[in-house]
């Protein structure tokens, strides 16, 4: 299968009307009890607002609520073509490209934005990690002019992250790349007697205490590989992160980093399955 088309996302939903019955098909069914007069029946659309009615005491139902869409004064086909985009791009859908094609404000479109991917967030959850596993931590943000690059540099943001190499992604904003920091976050997702392989940073020493195995890779002596164990996956996915950063965001700040990182987690997470991403997060609504 492939991801729905732009012209297959148009013909499904067409208006905001179709959207709205999408919600109340999910959440209600096409016919259901009323909750107040208990009857069962269908509900009829009410005109002038985004409800339906029941067609024997009045009682009024709304699709949109406990919805990202609740309290939004962007009209509902905007908002599942915002989310149809975030599906279909690798890079990321900057603000300014919301702007544009869905023809609202700036700051309209950034929050939509942040309230997509925090949706993303919560639907991806954080399924548990086991087999080969690889753990990496990276640094994001600006560079200053002469300062200093990678571990220790400032001003930047440090990303941690944990890639099963036959399941799912898991990252992390830390405060830092120390063991009492980074150590808890693998015996809370890992599976113990899984493998998990590292580079050479001792914040990972003693991880076979806790019953995996542990085996790295000392990158400062330029050895990448040693049989099995790299953390090539998990640096590949980094590389692909900081590049769609500069290239479509310019700027992450500290404060929203967690979620680009659940953002792009999302889709490396569906990467076998693009077709299913979309479906998958109207299912969620």
């Amino acid at each position: 299968m492939k991801p729905m088309t732009v012209q297959e996302f148009f013909k499904t939903y067409p208006d905001d009307d179709a959207c709205l019955d999408f919600l109340k098909r999910k959440h209600y069914g096409d016919t259901l009890d009323c909750p107040k007069c208990g009857k069962h029946g269908h509900f009829h659309r009410v005109k002038r607002h985004p409800a339906y009615a029941c067609a024997w005491c009045g009682h009024t139902i709304f699709p949109m609520t406990k919805t990202i869409f609740a309290r939004s004064h962007v009209p509902l086909q905007k908002w599942f073509y915002a989310i149809y985009l975030f599906t279909t791009t690798r890079h990321g859908v900057p603000a300014k490209e919301l702007q544009r094609q869905l023809g609202v404000a700036y700051q309209t479109a950034w929050s939509m934005a942040h309230k997509i991917r925090e949706y993303i967030a919560d639907t991806d959850g954080e399924n548990p990690l086991d087999g080969d596993v690889e753990a990496d931590e990276t640094y994001i943000g600006g560079k200053r002019s002469g300062g200093k690059r990678g571990r220790g540099a400032p001003n930047k943001s440090i990303a941690f992250g944990m890639l099963d190499r036959d399941g799912d992604l898991m990252t992390k904003v830390v405060p830092n790349v120390r063991k009492h920091t980074l150590q808890p976050i693998i015996q809370a997702n890992v599976v113990p007697g899984s493998t998990v392989h590292t580079d050479e940073l001792r914040s990972y020493s003693g991880l076979h205490r806790m019953g995996y195995t542990h085996k790295r890779v000392n990158h400062g002596a330029g050895q990448y590989a040693k049989g099995n164990s790299h953390v090539n996956s998990i640096e590949g996915f980094w590389a692909r992160l900081k590049l769609s950063v500069r290239g479509t965001h310019i700027h992450v700040s500290k404060k929203h980093l967690w979620k680009y990182l659940k953002e792009f987690e999302f889709r490396y997470n569906y990467r076998d399955k693009p077709e299913k991403m979309f479906p998958d997060l109207l299912s969620h609504l």
